[in-house]
């Protein structure tokens, strides 16, 4: 079953293309789109919610036209905004029944559904204070509430962490995954913090400059490579456990590479070649030879922001040779570094936000 399908959609601005020629098909569950500043995530969702129309291409929800039966969509489908657009002078309670009554529901059913919804996302006790007195995660939950109050088949969730901290983000994180399993309300979230796609979505949407670069599951982006991951303490003997047991496998043979990060006083993580199963029984013999505390060690994976750190790399490497990757986007009509440094640069500057709890919006 197709959830969303797009075919050739384009939505052209007197100075920008915002999508150009995006074909893709989104089946049940939850699904990432993930892009920089100017992808067109944000154009996507409205089309879809068929409040704008495309300048070319075709475009399904549920299977209804979102040129022709946008009213139909929206009775179907919930939508949370991403910027704060909350009335602060009703309760969280007087709002969703409002929605849920805009949504066509009965005003006992109204009601209902408000209290059920309300206690799913966490406000049952605070359902009767002024929105305007909320913290931000709370005002986040009343916007996931009115967006499913009407029991819809899919939801469009627009950056749902903006503005939370990190237990915030894991809270909202849980909730939207019970969206999925507890009520099989299928889930379309856009967020610039690509760790919560990795660890929420089962399918990853990434587009950028308008254009799909890829659309997979999150366990193809996620597989698992050959480099091995290690991750030791500090101690007395050795105050720098990493350079300690970098320098013991490389006096086996065993050529390694600093990660860079780490946890906070748990030393840094060194990458290397798991040539097979003995690498791992010499890793352990070598952290309990140096008398250091094991804190992980597993088999490294990728991540969606190398998406974006290979498509630049390529673009540059064709830029520099004139290989066959520019002479096709030539052909294509697609200017060199469409996929570019922005998108980079920005996967770089998402994952120090994240690192850092930053949950501030960076498209």
């Amino acid at each position: 079953m197709t959830v969303i399908a797009t075919e050739s959609l384009s939505m052209r601005f007197p100075r920008v293309t915002a999508l150009d020629r995006l074909s893709m098909d989104i089946g049940p569950g939850v699904t990432g789109l993930v892009g920089a500043n100017g992808a067109g995530k944000s154009t996507l969702i409205k089309i879809l919610l068929g409040l704008s129309p495309a300048t070319e291409g075709r475009a399904a929800v549920l299977g209804l036209d979102v040129a022709t039966e946008g009213g139909r969509i929206r009775e179907r489908v919930g939508y949370m905004p991403e910027h704060d657009c909350l009335p602060p002078d009703v309760s969280a309670t007087e709002f969703v029944v409002h929605m849920a009554r805009m949504s066509g529901l009965p005003p006992a059913a109204a009601r209902e559904r408000t209290a059920d919804t309300l206690r799913h996302v966490g406000l049952y006790e605070e359902r009767y204070r002024p929105i305007g007195g909320y913290s931000t995660g709370m005002k986040q939950r009343v916007k996931l509430a009115q967006a499913l109050v009407h029991d819809p088949q899919l939801v469009f969730l627009d950056e749902p962490t903006n503005g939370l901290d990190p237990v915030g983000r894991d809270e909202m994180l849980a909730l939207i995954r019970r969206v999925h399993t507890d009520f099989g309300i299928s889930v379309l979230v856009t967020s610039h913090l690509l760790g919560e796609l990795e660890r929420t979505c089962d399918h990853v949407v990434v587009i950028d400059g308008g254009k799909l670069l890829r659309s997979s599951s999150t366990t193809d982006f996620t597989q698992t490579t050959a480099t091995l991951a290690v991750e030791v303490t500090d101690s007395d003997e050795h105050p720098d456990g990493t350079a300690a047991l970098r320098a013991a496998l490389q006096g086996r043979g065993v050529a390694t590479q600093d990660d860079g990060g780490g946890l906070p006083g748990a030393g840094h993580t060194v990458l290397l070649e798991a040539a097979g199963e003995e690498t791992y029984d010499l890793v352990r013999d070598v952290v309990a030879d140096l008398g250091l505390g094991l804190v992980r060690m597993e088999q490294r994976r990728h991540h969606i922001a190398e998406v974006f750190r290979t498509a630049d790399n390529a673009a540059a490497d064709n830029a520099e040779t004139g290989g066959p990757g520019e002479n096709q986007r030539a052909a294509q009509g697609e200017p060199d570094g469409q996929v570019s440094e922005r998108a980079a640069a920005w996967a770089a500057t998402a994952a120090a936000a994240e690192k850092t709890g930053g949950g501030r919006d960076a498209r």
